[in-house]
C-alpha cells in the first residue's frame, strides 16, 4: 500500500510518498489548496511537474508560478517555499534525486562527473515533463530495476541537456558563518541561542545573521530546524517512532515535529515512516 495521508485533517489535501531502498531517490505526489510550504531546501536535486492547477513560490530572489504541465527544477540546498496560485488548488508530483547519483549518470554519459546548475526554477518544456512522468511511473509502480535505471538516466540527461546551464559556483561563506554552521550540524539537538552561536562564530549577532542569509538564503534558526528535520528523516527511514525521533533531534514533542515536518515536506512523520519502499523487483 502507498503511504498517503490527508494534510492536517483537510479532506481535499493529501500526499503520497515513495522511497528507493538502495539509492537516493524519493517521489511524492500531492494535492494541496491551503497548505503553505515554509521556506526550506533539500539536500538533493528536486524535479517537479504540476499536473493540475498552478502553484507559486519564491526562489533565488524572485517569485515564480508553475502552471499545468510545467516543470520545476531546484538545485540542492536551493531555498524555496510554495503555495497554491489558484482557487481550486493544485496537484503535482516531485522526484528528489541525490547529487551523487545525478553526477554518476552524467559522468557515465559524458565522461565528466559534473553537477549541473538549473538557473531557471520553472521550465515550460513538454519533453522534460514527459521524462519526469515516465520516471515517476517506473518508480511508483515498482517496475523492474532495469526499467527504473533507464528512466532515471533518461530523465537526468534530458534535464541536464535541456534545462541546466553550467556547474554551480561555490556559495560565498565567510569563516564566521562556516564556524556557526559547523556548530549547528554538530549539536543540532541542543537549544543554541544567538549569543552562543555568535560567540562560536567570532562575530556579532547582526553580522552573523546577515552572513547566514547571504550564504544560505535563510536565517540560522531556519537552517538549524532544517538540519533537525533532515536528521529526523534519516531516523524515520530506520523505522524509529516519531515521538522518539522528536526528542532525539531537538523538537519539544511529537506534535512540534509533526507541524514542522508537514510544513517543510508536505507529509507527516508517521506517513513518511511508513512510505512505500521502491525495490525495483
Amino acid at each position: 500500500m502507498d503511504a498517503c495521508a490527508h494534510n492536517g485533517g483537510v479532506a481535499s489535501e493529501w500526499s503520497c510518498y515513495w522511497r528507493a531502498a538502495d539509492r537516493p531517490i524519493e517521489v511524492m505526489r500531492a494535492r494541496f489548496d491551503r497548505h503553505v510550504y515554509h521556506r526550506h531546501s533539500h539536500d538533493a536535486y528536486s524535479f517537479g511537474i504540476t499536473e493540475r492547477g498552478a502553484q507559486s513560490f519564491t526562489c533565488r530572489g524572485g517569485g515564480h508560478v508553475s502552471a499545468e504541465g510545467m516543470v520545476m527544477a531546484f538545485n540542492p540546498d536551493d531555498p524555496h517555499d510554495g503555495r497554491s496560485a489558484t482557487e481550486p488548488g493544485f496537484t503535482y508530483r516531485i522526484v528528489h534525486i541525490g547529487p551523487e547519483l545525478v553526477a554518476d549518470v552524467i559522468g557515465d554519459a559524458t565522461g565528466k562527473h559534473s553537477a549541473p546548475l538549473f538557473s531557471a526554477p520553472v521550465l515550460d518544456d513538454p519533453v522534460l515533463g514527459a521524462a519526469l512522468r515516465r520516471l515517476s511511473a517506473a518508480l511508483v509502480e515498482n517496475r523492474g530495476r532495469l526499467e527504473q535505471d533507464e528512466a532515471v538516466t533518461a530523465a537526468v540527461l534530458a534535464l541536464a541537456r535541456r534545462g541546466s546551464t553550467s556547474p554551480p559556483g561555490v556559495r560565498p561563506e565567510s569563516a564566521p558563518v562556516e564556524r556557526a554552521r559547523e556548530l549547528l550540524h554538530a549539536e543540532f539537538h541542543r537549544n543554541i541561542g544567538a549569543a552562543e552561536l555568535a560567540a562560536a562564530a567570532g562575530c556579532s549577532r547582526h553580522a552573523l545573521h546577515r552572513g547566514f542569509l547571504a550564504a544560505h538564503g535563510m536565517a540560522a534558526s531556519d537552517y538549524q530546524r532544517q538540519v533537525r528535520l533532515r536528521a529526523a528523516r534519516r531516523l524515520l527511514e530506520q523505522g524509529r517512532p516519531p515521538a522518539e525521533v522528536a526528542a532525539e533531534v531537538g523538537f519539544a514533542d511529537q506534535p512540534h515535529l509533526t507541524r514542522w515536518f508537514a510544513r517543510y515536506y508536505g507529509i507527516t512523520p508517521a506517513a513518511y515512516r511508513s512510505s512505500t519502499v521502491i525495490t525495483g523487483r
